[in-house]
């Protein structure tokens, strides 16, 4: 059973070293390929960040959920609603630091908001719903919002998707991302419903993995559920989209999920991968603490004026000196990863876990 969560920590820490490498680097004008988002269909490495942190947190919701079960049902769902709102709430702060911005202007949606919500409707589905129907919620989420989706004569596209209609309607145009040339939210409101199935296939795996079976027919069955998953997705040709959270990017990233825990399963085996996981467990251990530190650690010393603009810019042009542009970004991003990794492994050494 140990080598299951440890698995899950290790799984938790290499999508949390992605996401830093994917969010620092030294020029967003010199990256590779591979480390940037879609532009808008099909995917790429970096498109899996977010769905394997929500898959995870499904995972963690179920050893979370055993340990509830002692409590009555109004306090579960107190707690689950305190830590929603507080995920909730500390995104947007998030969002607001360094409490410069109009207010008017301020971004509402955002990857903790997202986070939250998910969380908090796939919690309360797990307290009212019956385990069994787990994966029948699952479809039923996915069916409804496709059926959601062509509701929009131009469902696919950036400016007439339906999942930017409803944030203008709610949010307004002032409170959203504008990153593509307008007023679109790749953490919209209603693409959020989606992610609630992300959470709960994470959910229904460690409910698998909790169920007794050998560890050797665990993988194999990661590994196949990973496969099949895949397969649907393509053979159905179901348009993979991060951005409007599609029902082919959930079943896409649910199998990659699955195959690489089950491969997680497998190096903890092994006496080289167990000492490769090593580092991303103390990385997985306290996820939600440096993801808010990396966010607050380079937002601050972007603020800091330099003959180069910023110290963030004087930085990197350090690297930039002996090394081609896109190797100094990435390396400026992995000396990041490299820094908050240090602080993880203190905590981790010390048994600090720093949890909502």
């Amino acid at each position: 059973m140990k080598q299951r969560y440890i698995a899950l920590d290790a799984l938790r820490g290499l999508t949390l070293a992605l996401m830093i490498v994917v969010n620092t680097p030294g020029s967003w004008a010199h990256v590779y390929g591979p480390l940037l988002h879609a532009d808008w269909m099909g995917w790429t490495f970096t498109d899996l960040v977010f769905p394997f942190f929500l898959f995870i947190v499904g995972a963690s919701l179920y050893f979370s959920q055993k340990g509830m079960a002692s409590l009555t049902r109004a306090d579960q769902l107190r707690k689950i609603i305190r830590r929603s709102l507080l995920l909730i709430v500390l995104g947007v702060l998030l969002e607001y630091y360094p409490f410069i911005v109009s207010l008017h202007e301020l971004r509402l949606p955002g990857v903790l908001q997202r986070i939250g919500l998910a969380f908090g409707v796939a919690a309360l589905l797990v307290v009212f719903v019956p385990a069994r129907f787990n994966l029948v919620c699952i479809g039923a989420i996915l069916a409804s919002y496709q059926v959601l989706l062509w509701l929009s004569h131009e469902p696919y596209s950036l400016e007439h998707n339906l999942v930017r209609q409803v944030d203008l309607w709610v949010f307004g145009e002032s409170h959203l991302w504008a990153g593509k040339g307008l007023a679109f939210d790749p953490e919209g409101l209603l693409s959020t419903w989606p992610s609630v199935a992300t959470v709960l296939a994470g959910f229904e795996t460690a409910r698998w993995l909790r169920s007794g079976r050998q560890l050797r027919y665990l993988q194999f069955g990661l590994w196949g559920a990973g496969g099949v998953v895949l397969l649907m997705t393509y053979a159905l040709a179901l348009p993979i989209n991060k951005s409007l959270w599609t029902p082919g990017f959930v079943l896409l990233t649910a199998g990659l999920a699955c195959w690489t825990l089950a491969l997680m399963l497998l190096m903890e085996q092994w006496r080289l991968g167990a000492a490769i996981q090593r580092p991303l467990v103390s990385l997985g251990q306290n996820p939600l603490f440096i993801y808010v530190l990396s966010w607050l650690w380079v937002r601050s010393y972007q603020l800091f004026p330099t003959q180069e603009g910023t110290l963030y810019e004087t930085l990197f042009g350090v690297f930039a000196h002996v090394l081609e542009p896109k190797a100094a970004s990435l390396a400026f991003a992995l000396c990041h990863l490299a820094v908050l990794w240090l602080i993880a492994a203190y905590l981790a050494r010390r048994q600090i876990f720093i949890k909502l």
